[in-house]
């Protein structure tokens, strides 16, 4: 049996590797593709050898054999949404010499009544969650998850990962990050992680509650506290917390009146009404979120020093999108799929050029700038795919610089043939439209034309 399996041990894997039960894929440590077998293709619909080569994102949806080879973790029946269906996917990393070298992905399909059986079951399950879901979404206010925030950089991933350590106890947090970096997402997914997940998530925008209405609006007040009182009083946002979670976002802009009481609620447990004649207990869990050096706000008291450290007990940093660059591709991609579901606009992409661009782009209105940039370039497009011409004048004229060598000269002949060749594929070649839009002369745009070689 020794030499049999010598001899014939190439045929022999290409037989188990073409004829296997499951869709096998393999990829190398940097995510591209090196083999895949005739049953994934069949079922992805894609020719093996333009496939071979490709990044594996750019082939199978949903697809996280990238991040295996990666990390060297394996992952284990996975469920993977792929062409429509919910397939049982297993990934595993490939190691030589102590050194991860790639990994091999298998995805359980077989077109039988036993799969499609259980794949409807798969489904029907699923609903029944994301209904109930729905359900406390629509009662308590809690809309992401972990699962909502698009990234796997080490820098993201470690955030993560506090996160799920952090979030089953009852501790205070702190979030701290740039405008942008989607600290509500992360205090969501607290929640959501928590033993409190089936009672309220609060939110409270400390910035935009005017000074005189805070304490109301925090704490509630009884029927006729104050002249134009609601009959019957109304609730505070720690009352409506009860059991739940209170984020306070933007918590360096609260009024220092506010923080006094806010400090009392975290020590004793029990919230003062305006117009009460004695204290209410309350079990609320606080994460709170600012932009701003709260430090420096103690120092130049404008923030209590004693709330400071009852709201930090635990700490955690959002990195800034510029200091994740590697996230950009998968979270432009995410945003992409959500904008058009929502307008209904099919556009399936980015082109290479803007990708690049966003790489490149500092983006110091982090995720939620590029939510923007994505969202209005898919409501000006004409393709089916995302170009340098739809987006603001900022990325643009950003990507004709960028990474450029050259005297002042070479730079402004480089802007130009750019600017002409963007009108030029706008216009569709029309030459007439492309004067009327970079609104220079008819013979003045044949001399660029012939001059730059277009």
């Amino acid at each position: 049996m020794l030499p049999f399996t010598e001899d014939y041990k190439d045929e022999i894997f290409e037989t188990v590797f073409e004829n296997a039960y499951h869709c096998l894929v393999v990829v190398d440590e940097q995510g591209r593709i090196t083999d895949l077998n005739n049953s994934y293709c069949q079922f992805l619909e894609v020719d093996k050898e333009e496939a071979i080569g490709k990044h594996v994102t750019e082939v199978i949806e949903n697809s996280r054999m990238h991040i295996v080879a990666r990390t060297g973790i394996e992952e284990i029946a996975d469920l993977q949404y792929i062409r429509g269906n919910h397939m049982i996917a297993n990934r595993i990393p490939v190691r030589s010499r102590g050194k991860v070298v790639g990994a091999v992905g298998t995805v359980l399909f077989r077109d039988t009544k036993e799969w499609m059986k259980m794949n409807s079951h798969i489904k029907d399950l699923l609903l029944e969650i994301e209904h109930y879901r729905n359900q406390l979404k629509g009662q308590h206010g809690a809309t992401y998850s972990l699962h909502d925030i698009a990234g796997s950089s080490p820098q993201l991933n470690k955030v993560k990962e506090s996160i799920k350590k952090v979030s089953p106890g009852n501790v205070s947090v702190l979030l701290r990050g740039e405008s942008g970096t989607g600290k509500e997402l992360f205090a969501h997914s607290i929640h959501h992680l928590s033993e409190r997940n089936a009672k309220p998530f609060i939110k409270v925008n400390c910035a935009a509650i005017p000074d005189h209405l805070f304490e109301s609006e925090l704490f509630g007040y009884k029927e006729g506290a104050f002249t134009g009182a609601k009959k019957g009083g109304k609730p505070g946002k720690f009352q409506l917390a009860d059991g739940g979670t209170l984020f306070l976002d933007e918590i360096g802009d609260m009024p220092l009146s506010a923080q006094v009481k806010i400090l009392r609620v975290l020590q004793e447990g029990e919230v003062e009404a305006v117009g009460a004649e004695r204290p209410q207990k309350v079990d609320v869990r606080v994460i709170a979120a600012t932009n701003q050096p709260l430090e420096k706000l103690i120092e130049e008291h404008r923030f209590r020093e004693d709330l400071f450290y009852r709201i930090n007990v635990v700490q955690l940093k959002i990195p800034a999108l510029r200091e994740r660059p590697e996230d950009i591709r998968v979270l432009a991609k995410f945003i992409l799929h959500k904008v058009t579901t929502r307008t209904g606009k099919r556009v399936i992409d980015v082109d290479p050029e803007v990708s690049a661009c966003f790489s490149r782009y500092n983006w110091p209105g982090n995720a939620r700038e590029l939510e923007n940039v994505i969202e209005s370039a898919v409501h000006l497009t004409n393709t089916e795919m995302i170009q340098m011409e739809d987006l603001p004048e900022r990325l643009q004229s950003k990507a004709y610089v960028m990474d450029q060598k050259g005297s002042l000269k070479e730079l402004l002949e480089t802007t130009e043939k750019q600017a002409i060749e963007r009108a030029l594929k706008k216009a569709n070649g029309d030459k007439a439209k492309v004067t009327e839009m970079l609104g220079i002369g008819k013979s003045s745009l044949y001399e660029k034309i012939k001059k730059y070689g277009l």
